[in-house]
């Protein structure tokens, strides 16, 4: 008589398990730090953009304010000064309604300043003190802060006199002229490069 041979199914053993599910496990935890990093990664980059962004919009409101400023009127002064070993330079000038008051419907002049302060938790932040122009008193009750970029680390401005033809410090009042160049240089606390720009207020006689 022919038995035919039986067919035994051999199961895991549980070591054989025991290495499948460490792979899995090791496979499921490097995806999930690749995704991780490329997210982190999108939100860096995206707040980088969203950064850059804030410095060119401060750049194009200067550049536009400044070219208005009337020469000859003693409507433009800068000052420069430390606090704390951190440059907290600071450039006045007077406006009417419009992007250096950030509003359209402002009566009268203003002297705008652009300035850092500190805030609570001891940082600095940039941005534009106005008060009327015919404000007389000592007190800051119409001054108005219109905070623009936070989390500086220092300001520092320079102005390009055509007639000693090189960069100083500050700019007087009295002088009753304009700069041909204004260097503005921004510590950030989100980039190792701090942030610079050079804006032409007069236009270099051609000729």
């Amino acid at each position: 008589m022919f038995i035919a041979p039986v067919n035994r199914r051999r199961g895991f053993t549980l070591l054989e398990i025991i290495m499948a599910v460490a792979i899995l496990s090791t496979m499921a935890i490097a995806i999930y730090r690749f995704v991780e990093s490329n997210i982190i990664a999108i939100r860096v980059s995206s707040d980088v953009v969203a950064a850059d962004a804030r410095y060119d919009g401060l750049r194009e409101v200067l550049e536009s304010q400044w070219q208005q400023v009337p020469p000859n009127k003693r409507a433009f002064s800068g000052d420069a000064f430390k606090l704390n070993d951190r440059e907290r330079d600071e450039v006045r000038w007077i406006c009417s309604a419009g992007p250096g008051l950030m509003t359209r419907y402002a009566a009268g002049d203003y002297v705008v300043t652009l300035r850092v302060q500190s805030t609570k938790n001891n940082g600095l932040e940039l941005g534009l003190l106005r008060k009327p122009k015919e404000d007389s008193s000592l007190t800051n009750a119409n001054e108005t802060w219109v905070p623009l970029i936070e989390n500086v680390e220092s300001l520092k401005i320079r102005y390009f006199d055509s007639r000693l033809n090189q960069w100083t410090d500050r700019w007087q009042e009295a002088d009753a002229a304009l700069p041909w160049l204004v260097k503005i240089i921004i510590g950030r606390s989100d980039a190792a490069v701090p942030w610079e720009v050079v804006i032409p207020i007069l236009r270099i006689p051609s000729g």
